[in-house]
């Protein structure tokens, strides 16, 4: 359901042309800056990103004058199968039932529409306390199959955390880690997703990554109070040619 809320991907992208970029990891990052769009609908405000002296990148979900906004990174490049890694500084599973946190691949209207081609690690309770916190999604490679996810309940045991998707040809593995590492200690939680007919399920063509902070159907936090989250660093390594 929450998929319907999604922007198209053809309406983030337009806006590139006069994007704010931000340097991080080693990529140049564009900056969503656009009102009243989705998901949610959310007030996107290109000042809610920045990147600190050390390199880290913030995001923001602010209030000003009244008024709410999100915020959206996004790489203007595809990446293809490989292993994606995400080193945060912050609290997820602490965070407010409205606050969504998505790292993710997403289809350009060339590979494919909405609700296919798409690759989650959300941290959201979708606005209901009762719900998991963790969630990994795999949208399928061609439109009509659902979506298949797996969600999980994290306890951080400290502000840092390790979460990434390898992605290949017949399988989406994720990870959820303690801590900031590459290896795989101290695991919260693991999905091998591996379906018997990967071609359909599992994306198969080079996806540009995104990371958002953002407001379940716009509702303002519970508690009210403004939410930030930071990103130590962004990691892609492709998969080895066969």
């Amino acid at each position: 359901m929450r998929r319907l809320l999604l922007l198209a991907a053809g309406l983030t992208l337009s806006a590139a042309v006069q994007a704010k970029t931000l340097n991080f990891s080693g990529y140049a990052w564009e900056v969503r800056n656009q009102s009243q769009s989705g998901p949610g609908p959310n007030d996107w405000d290109e000042n809610n990103a920045w990147v600190d002296a050390q390199g880290r990148l913030h995001l923001k979900i602010a209030q000003r004058g009244g008024k709410w906004s999100s915020a959206e990174v996004y790489l203007p490049q595809r990446l293809g199968f490989g292993r994606y890694q995400f080193k945060l500084i912050g609290r997820p599973d602490l965070f407010d039932d409205n606050i969504v946190l998505g790292l993710f691949n997403y289809p350009t209207p060339d590979v494919g529409p909405d609700a296919t081609n798409e690759i989650d690690i959300e941290f959201a309770r979708w606005g209901n306390r009762q719900n998991p916190m963790g969630n990994y999604t795999v949208y399928p490679a061609v439109p009509g199959p659902k979506p298949t996810s797996y969600a999980f309940e994290p306890h951080l045991n400290g502000d840092y955390s390790t979460h990434r998707f390898n992605w290949g040809a017949s399988r989406v593995l994720y990870q959820s880690l303690h801590g900031h590492q590459d290896g795989d200690l101290y695991e919260m939680a693991r999905w091998n997703f591996a379906p018997a007919d990967p071609t359909r399920l599992v994306p198969q063509q080079p996806l540009p990554p995104h990371i958002n902070l953002w407001l379940f159907q716009g509702r303002p936090p519970k508690d009210g109070k403004e939410v930030e989250i930071v990103i130590k660093e962004f990691s892609f390594i492709p998969a080895a040619a066969k």
